[in-house]
């Protein structure tokens, strides 16, 4: 499935979130360029599902169950793909997030528990993971944390996810200081309305869902949003950090 003489060839990369749609993408895009995939999900039958596709493909790929919102969890992980990394991790891709379960209301009406579980998930768990992947981040590491496009349209009755969602572009510049001190860089992606499982599942009709709006008159598929994360995790994205890159097909221009 590789090329041998790609600069990313057994580098390694951990993504969360990786039962499926976006993130099942992510991990067969990167095996496709080399690295070995550390695919990690609370629902680890997917993870393992995930694991065996990127390996039926011809890549390197292991699955581990994880709770991004646990310390313990997230510590767990970070060792167990450093293990499986040979003792590193270079790429660490935030794509956990709760997305089509959540709610839709006004914001005088969000239950306090859901808004607690969004920022829980969405927010916290990237801060969680890469804060246990940080020992093993070496020289030249690369850290993708999930935004959303939503963060620029405000999009009403789902002020929680919005919300979470800009916490992450926030999350995302602190680290690229701190972390950038070791030659790391950190970005985000903010993907807009993308074809998955999960946005099937939130609404009718999903495939038409602001197509008008966009310059590329089709849906996001995601693998559309796949080859962002591979440019930031690669040799030609060194000096690019702190950056939340936009995916959107020109729904908006920012």
């Amino acid at each position: 499935m590789s090329d041998v003489t790609m600069p990313e060839a057994g580098k390694t990369v951990l993504i969360t979130g990786a039962a499926g749609g976006l993130g099942r993408a992510f991990a067969l895009g990167f095996a496709g360029r080399g690295y070995r995939v550390a695919v990690a999900d609370i629902n680890v039958e997917g993870a393992e599902q995930t694991a065996k596709l990127v390996r039926e493909a011809g890549g390197e790929a292991a699955a581990f169950s994880a709770d991004v919102t646990s310390v313990e969890s997230t510590e767990d992980l970070a060792k167990s793909c450093a293990d499986f990394g040979n003792g590193s991790i270079d790429v660490v891709l935030n794509n956990a997030a709760v997305y089509a379960g959540v709610t839709r209301s006004p914001f005088e009406d969000i239950d306090p528990a859901e808004w607690d579980l969004v920022m829980n998930v969405n927010l916290k768990g990237p801060w969680l993971v890469t804060r246990a992947a940080s020992p093993y981040l070496p020289e030249g590491g690369r850290v993708i944390n999930l935004s959303s496009a939503t963060i620029f349209s405000g999009s009403e009755q789902w002020l929680h996810y919005v919300a979470s969602k800009g916490g992450v572009v926030a999350l995302t510049r602190v680290m690229a200081k701190e972390l950038g001190r070791r030659g790391i860089t950190v970005n985000a992606i903010a993907p807009g309305f993308t074809l998955t499982e999960a946005s099937y599942g939130l609404m009718e009709n999903a495939e038409n869902y602001g197509v008008d709006r966009g310059a590329i008159k089709r849906a996001s598929q995601p693998e559309d949003i796949v080859g962002a994360a591979l440019f930031l995790a690669g040799p030609d994205s060194s000096y690019y950090t702190g950056q939340t890159m936009v995916v959107d097909g020109g729904r908006q221009f920012i």
